[in-house]
């Protein structure tokens, strides 16, 4: 029922796990968790994050814009944190440049299942 005294005092080959200490076999895989994470969650979030920033960078005069609400308007003010973003004629509303998803192209072709007559 109970370990005897000769088990409970083995220690050195007795101790290691094919000749690895549990402790360093122990940080090797949390090292390795942590490279998995890094790779797979944190590298690609910080690219995309990038990748935001620059394009909120060129945003410029008369560029159609989607905000991540949905809503598509002309820019017709670029200030330092802030747009004026043109959402219907004669309506300007001011909004932050982070909230801005997608910037799109003046000459970005229509969807092809629209009609247009």
């Amino acid at each position: 029922m109970f370990a005897t005294p000769a088990y409970a005092q083995a220690t050195g080959a007795a101790a290691t796990i094919g000749g690895i200490n549990p402790a360093v076999m122990q940080m090797v895989l949390l090292g390795g968790m942590f490279a998995l994470f890094y790779f797979l969650l944190i590298r690609p979030q910080q690219q995309r994050q990038k990748k935001h920033q620059a394009m909120i960078a060129g945003v410029k005069r008369g560029d159609t814009v989607v905000l991540s609400s949905g809503v598509i308007g002309k820019v017709v003010r670029v200030e330092e944190s802030e747009i004026g973003l043109e959402v219907a004629q004669g309506v300007t509303v001011k909004v932050m440049k982070a909230m801005i998803a997608d910037i799109r192209v003046k000459g970005q072709p229509a969807p092809a299942n629209d009609i247009k007559s």
